[in-house]
């Protein structure tokens, strides 16, 4: 995924059903939307400063999607061999635990992703090779698809350990030749077959996640338009498995000139998406499927948009930068610029965010991966949940590199539990905050911004710990002081159970591990997430955040009229 600064963010947005034009997007409004404002001690002011929070219980101010933070794989798991692997029990395991969220395959190689209904390539083609390696690594793959095939319902397979070192060492392999392709933006063809199609649609349902596929769209014809014979062949093979997937048309459509040398306009890109549509209608299965694709004009009702893409590539070369609040704050003033154009055409508009990572070309070791990287993760699903943006997609689930949310060990990295906290915790229903305290004195020409981050929501109701009506503060503290907090209003004298994310181990903010209330999250098997144990604190007592942490309150029985119905 590019840069936001080097290139604009590619525009797509859903087409409900019987729509024949894509549409432009458009940010809902600000207004209501409250965040906490920097609350420090002024110079020559001894002791601790105490900030008084309170929420606006009665309505919410935002409303997002169930499935709000949802998942992205690229289709570089088929080139690097992570698609064979999908069936692991364990990933199932991490992956059910962020359910229900939304699929999304598709990233740089979209467009040069061809299908091959085929069962078994290393037999298609005469055989794996002479290479000794390589043929025991594909024969032990081709035995553990046999397995697959003779079990009903979700598939799922225990690969021995010898065989995820193999794949490890071919990833890496592969990943200097998909590094290579990126930085000089030439892309070659890449094959999905029936059988990995198959492998990556029981990974989603065996998950509790919708798959979204896309489709690629430069396939070309000589006079420019669609080629969708190989789309077809996909629709129906997909069809007569009866997979319940959405589709897209496309990856960046705006980065189309660089990858091929020419581009695909806007007029053309509409007619693709009207044919892809009356492709869909002549198949039963998908007459209804939610379309995915680029905006070209007007939108009609029933629209939701995508931004594409959001990496800080440049601006994070060490692990102290993710504290710089500039950078967190990036997004936002992406999202107002664009704000001012599109709020001309489209008011009011559902808004989802996709490829949202914290660097492209697969992160960087000891930092993207790091427990540090999670300041910049969590404020990013605060601040897009209280401009009312309904999905924001992480790229990635799983892949090579150290951009992701689970390693090549099928191990979760820290922005996977915190991801896991958020699932468990966070509403759909966003609420305002009302922050009292001390506040610095802005020096003349000096932009202050926020280093104690505080959000608000309804708790989840799909946590059954807590009734209807309780209230879930999320607080990144970017201080190297701790800060002190008393709930006022409404939340005066409330209980509240504390979840503490710390970094555990004497990596400090490098750590790829994390502690829960001073203890270490860990997998208890392959088969089980850990109890997430809150720390019950007692009625009225202040709030203390730890310096350079990021925390979870679900205020209970606060009874707020917000949080009663869904």
């Amino acid at each position: 995924m590019p840069c936001p600064s080097s290139s604009p963010p590619g525009l797509l947005a859903l087409m409900a059903p019987g729509l024949a034009l894509m549409a432009t997007f458009s940010l809902p409004s600000q207004a209501g939307d409250r965040r906490a404002l920097p609350v420090e001690k002024p110079p020559g002011v001894k002791g601790r400063t105490l900030i008084l929070l309170d929420v606006n219980t009665k309505s919410p101010v935002r409303i997002i999607s169930e499935n709000f933070l949802s998942l992205q794989l690229d289709p570089s798991i088929i080139h690097d061999g992570w698609l064979d692997f999908l069936s692991s029990r364990r990933l199932v395991t991490l992956a059910r635990g962020l359910a229900p969220a939304f699929l999304r395959f598709a990233g740089k190689r979209t467009d040069f992703l061809q299908f091959h209904n085929v069962k078994n390539p290393a037999k298609s083609r005469g055989g794996p090779g002479p290479d000794y390696y390589l043929k025991n690594y594909e024969d032990d793959i081709v035995r553990s698809d046999i397995a697959l095939d003779k079990q009903k319902g979700c598939k799922i397979a225990q690969h021995p350990d010898i065989m995820l070192e193999l794949q490890r060492e071919k990833a890496a392999q592969m990943h200097l030749v998909l590094l290579k392709e990126q930085f000089s933006n030439t892309y070659s063809n890449l094959t999905l077959t029936a059988r990995s199609l198959d492998k990556l649609y029981n990974f989603a349902d065996c998950s509790g996640l919708h798959l979204i596929f896309a489709l690629n769209a430069l396939r070309r014809n000589p006079n420019n338009s669609w080629n969708s014979s190989n789309a077809l062949s996909l629709l129906k093979y997909s069809a007569s498995k009866k997979y319940n997937i959405s589709w897209e048309l496309g990856n960046e459509p705006n980065n189309y000139r660089t990858l091929i040398g020419r581009s695909v306009n806007g007029s053309q890109l509409g007619k693709d998406y009207i044919q892809l549509r009356s492709l869909l209608q002549l198949i039963r299965t998908y007459s209804r499927a939610n379309l995915y694709g680029p905006n070209i004009g007007r939108p009609r009702k029933n629209v939701i948009t995508l931004l594409e893409g959001y990496y800080i590539d440049g601006r994070v070369a060490k692990v102290t930068d993710f504290l710089k609040t500039r950078l967190l704050d990036t997004l936002s003033d992406q999202i107002r610029k664009i704000q001012k154009v599109v709020n001309t055409y489209t008011p009011g508009k559902k808004i989802w965010l996709e490829g949202v990572g914290t660097t492209s070309a697969g992160g960087m070791n000891n930092l993207s991966d790091s427990y540090a990287a999670g300041f910049l993760w969590l404020n990013t699903l605060g601040l897009l949940a209280s401009q009312g943006i309904d999905v924001v997609v992480r790229h990635s689930f799983l892949d090579h590199g150290h951009n992701h949310l689970v390693d090549q060990n099928f191990n979760p990295l820290p922005d996977y539990w915190l991801s896991l906290l958020y699932k468990r915790l966070i509403g759909p229903k966003v609420l305002a905050i009302h922050v009292a305290g001390l506040q610095r004195k802005p020096r003349p020409g000096r932009v202050i911004r926020d280093k104690l981050r505080i959000y608000a929501h309804c708790t989840s109701y799909h946590n059954h710990n807590y009734v209807r009506g309780s209230i879930t503060l999320y607080i990144i503290n970017l201080h190297r002081s701790r800060k002190k907090i008393k709930l006022a209003g409404t939340l005066r004298d409330k209980i509240v159970h504390q979840y503490l994310l710390q970094p555990y181990g004497k990596d400090g903010l490098h750590s790829k591990l994390v502690q829960l209330n001073g203890q270490p999250l860990a997998m208890v098997d392959d088969g089980t997430l850990p109890e997430l144990k809150p720390r019950p604190l007692r009625a009225g007592r202040t709030l203390v955040i730890p310096p350079l942490t990021m925390s979870f309150y679900v205020v209970k029985n606060v009874n707020a009229l917000a949080c009663r119905y869904r």
